[in-house]
């Protein structure tokens, strides 16, 4: 019997326009390009700023506005490319790759080094002129110190508003989950819908599918009933369906693109996330079927599944975004006892390498989730006791990894960006509080000693149906250390320049 596809709805739109990739395919053949210079390359929500360029027909407003200083070395480089064109074809393009490579990593270096200098050179000269200020004074450099701390908070709660801000206006994502019935798929089906997002689930069970989907709709109600009145209109948008599809062919992959578009009208987000492992033991005790289905699932799997996904996306208006779950081995260490799967994670590796500098000029983001160790079916078969000592310092559960990966998720921009649960702080707080952490999920004898997830999520939409600002606060924070300190010895200089009466020295 073919495999049934189980559909559940909850929303109060309609169901989209379709046939949009032709169209959109057919105005994209007739829209003239020009060759970009790749340093410069646009994002999906910001496409085509330069493709008039140097058309006769650009308005006296646009050519005002490329006469920036950037833009004239965009142009002299794009210049000197095409001068040198000939000799490019005499060696057979190895010229032009090699100008290419040069001026991407010119251009990273110089944005990397020039922000860091502008950075240090303007904040030092502002501290210098503080402490100068202060003529020595302990009291006033003391108050520097404190003003320059209470500038990392100001920033970053000024940084974390911004992203409050932005996740907010996201608006319903359209985001398609493999193996998404058990363990952190539905944790993250289950998180997106809560942010109002419209999601499609898959796995090889008809049955499992079906049963995930009366629990996730189960789960927008108890949103629903809690939900204030902003909070609820965002909810209303949630929407979620599902079929069955096993990753592993590629008629059924196939088939859930084609699924997804026919019910959500387009796809923004597309996780891989179907995996598998079949225990920890030395590779000469797994089977043939073992290797087999390992391998076909968590590589052969996400080859299809992104290939696909892709081939959709590129003829979105605004594109899409391709998630691969990283695992044990993705980075090429050793994983004794899970050699199979540890291969297949350090394939997917290379392969998002490859697809990075292949969709250099796409519309399409192609990313690595990593949800470090999670306490799911996957991580615990055939764990051993030693294992599940080490897991009550470094695991956590699906829900509280997928709270943290989604909203990083959906404002994902740009293309090769590394969402990450592990990261170093959260690292180093688990080796400090290790000897609190003994005994979280497991007992000294191995048995299991939290909550089934049916207890563990009984209030979850209550407590998860808001994007929170210690969520925003800590995304913020990630990667921006440079632009916190930055405006936090500006407020510095502000508070001392405020200060009332005389400074001494002056």
């Amino acid at each position: 019997m073919a495999a049934a596809a189980a559909v559940v709805h909850l929303s109060v739109h309609g169901r989209l326009r379709r046939g949009w990739p032709e169209v959109a395919h057919a105005r994209a053949c007739r829209r003239p390009s020009l060759l970009r210079c790749r340093a410069f390359k646009q994002e999906a929500d910001g496409e085509g700023e330069e493709a008039a360029s140097s058309s006769p027909t650009t308005t006296p407003e646009a050519r005002r506005r490329r006469k920036g200083p950037l833009y004239r070395l965009k142009a002299a480089i794009q210049g000197l490319a095409g001068s040198r064109a000939a000799a490019a074809e005499a060696y057979g393009g190895e010229y032009q790759r090699a100008v290419e490579k040069a001026e991407e990593i010119f251009f990273s270096v110089a944005t990397q080094v020039g922000r860091y200098v502008i950075t240090m050179m303007s904040s030092g000269v502002i501290v210098a002129v503080g402490f100068q200020l202060s003529g020595g004074d302990s009291q006033m450099n003391t108050l520097i110190w404190y003003s320059w701390l209470g500038g990392v908070i100001i920033g970053t709660m000024i940084g974390a508003n911004s992203v409050l801000e932005e996740h907010c206006k996201a608006g319903p994502r359209n985001v398609v989950i493999t193996g998404s019935t058990r363990g952190l798929g539905k944790a993250l089906a289950r998180e997106f819908l809560l942010s109002g997002d419209r999601v499609v689930i898959a796995s090889r069970s008809p049955e499992s599918v079906l049963q995930t989907i009366n629990e996730l709709e189960e789960n927008i109600q108890e949103g629903l009933s809690v939900a204030k009145k902003k909070q609820r209109e965002t909810l209303l948008h949630a929407k979620v369906v599902g079929t069955s599809c096993d990753v592993c062919k590629p008629e059924d992959v196939k088939k859930l693109v084609n699924f997804a578009r026919d019910e959500l009208g387009s796809i923004d987000i597309w996780i891989n996330n179907a995996g598998t492992n079949k225990g920890f033991r030395p590779l000469v005790n797994f089977s043939d079927e073992d290797i087999s289905q390992i391998v076909s699932t968590n590589l052969v799997g996400s080859l299809l599944c992104t290939r696909e996904a892709m081939n959709v996306m590129q003829y979105q208006e605004k594109g899409g975004h391709v998630f691969n779950m990283d695992g044990a081995g993705s980075g090429g260490s050793s994983t004794p006892l899970t050699a199979v799967y540890g291969s297949t994670k350090c394939g997917l590796r290379q392969f998002q390498a490859s697809l990075l500098k292949e969709s250099r000029r796409s519309k399409v983001g192609v990313h690595t989730a990593s949800p470090g160790m999670v306490l799911t079916d996957l991580l615990l078969s055939g764990s051993s006791l030693r294992n599940k000592q080490m897991f009550n310092l470094i695991c956590e559960l699906p829900e509280t990894v997928a709270r943290t990966l989604v909203p990083r998720m959906r404002v994902v921009k740009g293309s090769g960006k590394a969402v990450n649960y592990l990261t170093p702080p959260r690292i180093l707080l688990a080796l400090v509080t290790a000897w609190v952490r003994r005994g979280r999920w497991f007992d000294e004898e191995g048995r299991a000693v939290y909550a089934a997830e049916a207890d563990r999520i009984r209030n979850w939409a209550e407590s998860r149906a808001r994007f929170s600002f210690t969520d925003a606060m800590e995304m913020y924070t990630e990667n921006t250390w440079v632009s916190v300190f930055s405006l936090s010895v500006v407020c510095a200089f502000i508070i001392l320049s405020s200060s009332g009466g005389p400074l001494p020295g002056t």
